[in-house]
């Protein structure tokens, strides 16, 4: 509204606009400007080839980079149509120059240009709604609990007494710890090469070893190595604690560490694409060539649940040739995953009695304990775990060992303390030193299931044993080694009157006590660790003792009369030249730096003046 001023001055009404021509008497407003229409490319059949290009282009750079599984029972699958229609639909939008008025005009004119992808992602959208309830474990809990068929076992008859040169002594992260130190000391390696934090643990040639590959450093070390490939992989004795690196005539070039097309999963997917893969796992064959072991996985309930493994592809890292095995050679020992073995154990434990069993009444309803640990026992790797009550988390009513390589499940109903139990018991015997205890290594001592671990000081490396009776925690015994620890531990369960005072003091049957006089001392240092070759008298082997394990190896000399504990061989014999490690070891007294006469007796005041020293 304007303001008047009655008595005269300025009245905004009077005032006008110098620059605003007055519009013509009997002229009409002008129209407004209307907006060009954007001109469409080509005709319909141009814009849809050129639509179609994008999308495969668009698409052959998805498919590259993720690799997804050409398979309907892929998730991943079903996110790359999806993208595809997508692709397709906005490429159309941009092609047919935005035909259309506001958002209702642009829907209308996507379902005439892209009718097709428009309904595909309808079908898409059905078919994976009903594929998950068709895998939802509350409508199939009877297909889940028979996901890993469990047998029953007796742990005395199917678990013999493993020698000492069998038993795992080294977790994941001393291996890693030690694979480290030995690269480091290459220095044509360390400066180019890093290792795969992966270690998987194998037999290899009777013996439990952890294995690994190398990888490259960085991308610039890649470009400059990559045409030699990978140079070598790393072996980790877990029982002789030693590493080594095996070199190799030929480089790796397909690794996971790899880029481009011999990058280990790419390498896979263009040469299976409908296979869905777990993870790759490096392993090696007797002669100690290097393969991928590539698990294929499938799903077995409904659209999406049940994952299982039903054999795998081997794929030679160095030359990359591959071959699908619905049945794995013997010499492959890592298939199963322990995770996976787990996750249907615990469908098994929760779903066998129903799915509301598990939630009302909980009769009969049991878990695997948290963590895993490996033993072998023939020549395949067997992965064991716990299980618990799902009502009780402080004791464990049994545990279970499945064969990594088949599947084959045994549950063992040996009711007694929880590895993190046996842990903390284990770690109170030092609990001055401050070692830190390993997941246990589930053993036969005796015909005695016993918890085995390693303790480890805060510089990561092993420094003591353990053994922990898993009926009775309360029974804990330690030792600088294993044989010391295991004698102790004997000795234990005889005062508790677990067993007879004979079968204390009884030796693996796979193993020979030998004595004599030291005739002989050599060293070397090996991997930067030293070992003592000693032989007896009237005899051609040398025994091997590591001083990383037998510190007191240094204070040996010719003369004494030394005990040894060694394995035998396959034959059931000790080898009669040559090395062999020994186990364990003992002396009397000391000689002097020469081997006594016949019927020449030591002096026992040499004997006080060595045992004071």
């Amino acid at each position: 509204m304007l303001f008047s001023f009655p008595f005269g001055g300025f009245n905004p009404a009077d005032f006008k606009n110098p620059f605003q021509q007055e519009p013509q008497e009997g002229a009409s407003p002008g129209p407004k400007r209307e907006r060009k229409p954007r001109k469409a490319i080509g005709n319909a059949f141009t814009r849809m080839l050129i639509n179609l290009a994008v999308t495969l282009a668009v698409g052959a750079a998805y498919f590259y980079f993720e690799l997804p599984a050409l398979n309907f029972h892929a998730e991943e699958f079903y996110v790359f149509l999806f993208l595809l229609c997508v692709v397709y639909c906005v490429c159309a939008i941009f092609t047919s120059a935005f035909q259309g008025e506001g958002v209702k005009g642009y829907v209308g004119f996507v379902k005439k240009q892209c009718t097709i992808p428009f309904f595909l992602v309808l079908a898409l959208i059905a078919v994976t709604v009903i594929g998950a309830l068709s895998s939802w474990v509350v409508l199939r809990a009877g297909k889940y609990s028979q996901l890993l068929p469990v047998e029953s076992g007796d742990f005395a008859a199917d678990i013999e007494e493993i020698s000492y040169d069998q038993i795992p002594m080294l977790d994941e992260d001393s291996a890693q710890r030690l694979g480290s130190r030995v690269l480091g000391e290459l220095s044509d390696m360390v400066s180019q090469f890093e290792i795969l934090p992966s270690y998987t643990q194998i037999n290899y040639q009777g013996r439990p070893v952890r294995v690994t590959s190398l990888a490259y450093g960085d991308l610039v070390k890649w470009f400059t190595n990559r045409s030699s490939g990978l140079p070598a992989y790393l072996v980790i004795d877990m029982a002789t604690q030693e590493a080594e690196v095996v070199r190799l005539k030929e480089g790796m070039k397909y690794t996971v560490a790899e880029h481009f097309g011999r990058y280990l999963p790419r390498h896979l997917r263009f040469h299976y694409p409908t296979y869905m893969f777990a993870d790759p796992v490096f392993e090696i064959d007797e002669e100690g060539h290097p393969y991928w072991v590539c698990p294929r996985m499938v799903k077995t309930i409904g659209l999406f649940g049940g994952s299982d493994i039903r054999g795998a592809v081997l794929v030679d890292a160095v030359t990359g040739e591959s071959q699908y095995y619905e049945e794995v050679p013997s010499w492959v020992d890592h298939v199963y995953d322990a995770e996976l073995i787990m996750e249907q154990y615990d469908f098994y434990g929760m779903y066998k009695n129903g799915f509301l069993n598990s939630i009302f009444g909980q009769r009969e309803v049991t878990l695997t304990t948290e963590g895993y640990n490996y033993i072998a026992i023939g020549d395949d790797v067997y992965m064991y775990t716990g299980v618990t009550s799902v009502t009780s988390d402080q004791s464990n009513i049994g545990f279970i060992l499945s064969n990594q390589r088949t599947k084959q499940t045994r549950f063992y109903s040996v009711s007694g303390a929880t590895e993190r139990s046996a842990q903390d018991s284990a770690e109170s015997q030092v609990q001055q030193m401050r070692y830190e205890a390993t997941f246990p290594l589930l053993l036969n001592i005796a015909d005695q299931p016993t918890y085995f671990m390693a303790l480890k000081g805060a510089d990561g490396l092993v420094k003591m044993y353990a053994m922990v009776n898993v009926q009775q925690y309360n029974i804990v015994e330690t030792g600088g080694t294993v044989a010391e620890c295991e004698s102790n531990y004997r000795r234990a369960l005889a005062d508790y009157g677990i067993i007879s005072e004979s079968d204390s003091q009884t030796a693996p049957a796979d193993q020979e006590e030998v004595s004599g006089i030291i005739a002989e001392i050599r060293s070397a240092v090996i991997a930067g660790n030293t070992h003592y070759y000693v032989r007896l008298e009237g005899m051609e082997v040398f025994f091997d003792l590591s001083a990383a394990q037998m510190p007191e190896a240094a204070l040996l000399d010719v003369g004494m009369s030394a005990t040894f504990h060694c394995g035998l061989d396959e034959e059931g014999n000790l080898p009669q030249s040559g090395l062999w490690p020994a186990l364990d070891f003992s002396w009397e007294g000391w000689q002097g730096s020469r081997a006594p006469s016949p019927g020449e007796e030591l002096a026992s005041e040499t004997i006080e003046e060595f045992d004071a020293a």
